[in-house]
């Protein structure tokens, strides 16, 4: 088996910086990064399904914590409270679909941040620094995201091939 090389060239810090990387195993490694994100949220997502509920963990969250009071005021705001416990589960759940299946990824990666930074600045588990399955967690998406990993073999290729998304690039952003 021969293994393509590409090289690309990224700017950093207003420095050229080239980088070499094997196009196959760059690809397989997005694909099985995406499939194991997808499978932790849809799994995650699946158990919570009519046995949630956030409120102990919002009211009671870590008090160093940057934003212990909005997560005490969401557990005790009676509509707030039955969002998040629809929200969680739900949200979960269609993200890791999004993900196994190849859908609208990126969209499905943005919300999975969103959901990782809370987790990681709710749980703010720092005893041992900063970096923690949280802070990974949300890694994992951005990765998802940046590379647009529903294109390669998921229905993102399909879905940007179609007229629909042609006649409107923009929503390329959403897909990939």
């Amino acid at each position: 088996m021969t293994t393509n090389t590409t090289t690309r060239q990224a700017t950093w810090f207003g420095r050229t910086v080239d980088f070499d990387y094997a196009d196959s195993v760059a690809a397989y490694t997005v694909v099985l990064l995406r499939l194991v994100t997808g499978y932790w949220f849809l799994h995650a997502g699946y158990t919570k399904f009519g046995s949630f509920d956030a409120s102990g963990w919002l009211v009671n969250a870590t008090a160093a914590s940057p934003i212990h009071g909005f997560l005490a005021w969401a557990g005790q705001t009676p509509w707030m409270l039955e969002f998040t416990n629809f929200a969680i589960p739900t949200g979960e759940f269609l993200i890791g679909l999004g993900l196994i299946v190849g859908a609208l990824v990126r969209l499905a990666a943005f919300f999975g941040g969103v959901l990782m930074v809370f987790f990681y600045l709710g749980n703010a588990d720092w005893a041992h620094g900063y970096v923690n399955g949280d802070l990974f967690g949300l890694l994992m998406f951005v990765v998802v995201g940046v590379f647009a990993a529903g294109r390669i073999f998921g229905l993102d290729a399909m879905l940007e091939a179609t007229e629909f998304v042609r006649q409107r690039p923009a929503l390329r952003y959403l897909l990939g």
